[in-house]
C-alpha cells in the first residue's frame, strides 16, 4: 500500500542517513541483525543482483530505494485475497530469495560445502556444539535432500547439489509464507525477523 511504501521510505532514509543509496555498512545500525548468526548472508542478499532483477548476477555495491522495496517485497505477508496461482508465485519468490542466500557461488546449486557453511553459521552461537557436529548435521541433511530429490542412488552416483527445483520439493508442505516476513512497525526498532 502507499502507506507501507511511505513507512519503508522513512526506514530507507533512516538507514541511508538521508542518502539516495544504501551500502552494506548501513546495515550495521540494525540492532536485530547484530546477533543474527546469518547476518552476513541476510545483508548479502540485499545486494545480490539475482534478487533485484531477473537474469542478473553478481553483487551491487549499493542499492537505491526501488531496489530496497524489491527486496522488502520478499518479506511481505500473504494477503487474504490471493488466489492459488498468486500464492504459488508468492511462495516461489520467497523460496528463490532463500535459495540465493544458500547458493553463495551463484552456480544454481547448493553444494554440500555451501550447506555446511550455512549450518555452521546458524549453529555458531551454540558453545556446546562443535564444528564437526555441525558438519554432520549438514551432511545428513544433504543426504536426505538427495533421497527426496533423486531417490535411490547407485554407489557410483554423486549428488552434485540442490537445484532450485529440488529446493521447492524439500520445502513442500512447510509454511514459508508466514514464517519469512519482517515487521517494521515503529521507528525505534528497524526490523524484526521471525
Amino acid at each position: 500500500t502507499s502507506e507501507q511504501i511511505e513507512h519503508l521510505h522513512r526506514r530507507f532514509k533512516q538507514l541511508s542517513r538521508d542518502q539516495l543509496t544504501i551500502r552494506k555498512e548501513n546495515f550495521d545500525s540494525i540492532p536485530d541483525l547484530e546477533f543474527n548468526p546469518i547476518r552476513a548472508k541476510i545483508v548479502h542478499a540485499f545486494f545480490d543482483k539475482r534478487n533485484l532483477r531477473p537474469e542478473s548476477d553478481g553483487l551491487a555495491d549499493e542499492i537505491n530505494f526501488e531496489d530496497f522495496l524489491t527486496i522488502m517485497s520478499y518479506f511481505r505477508p500473504i494477503e487474504m485475497n490471493m488466489d492459488e496461482e498468486q500464492l504459488d508465485r508468492f511462495r516461489k519468490e520467497k523460496l528463490k530469495f532463500l535459495f540465493h542466500m544458500y547458493d553463495s557461488d551463484h552456480d544454481g546449486k547448493i553444494t554440500l560445502q555451501e550447506y555446511r557453511n550455512v549450518v555452521e553459521e546458524l549453529l555458531s552461537g551454540n558453545p556446546h556444539l562443535e564444528k564437526e557436529s555441525a558438519r554432520s548435521i549438514a551432511d545428513g541433511a544433504m543426504m536426505e535432500a538427495a533421497s527426496v530429490c533423486v531417490g535411490q542412488m547407485g554407489p557410483d552416483q554423486v549428488y552434485e547439489g540442490i537445484t532450485f527445483e529440488d529446493f521447492l520439493k524439500m520445502w513442500q508442505g512447510i509454511d514459508i509464507e508466514t514464517k519469512m516476513h519482517v515487521r517494521f512497525l515503529n521507528m525505534e526498532t528497524i526490523a524484526h525477523c521471525y
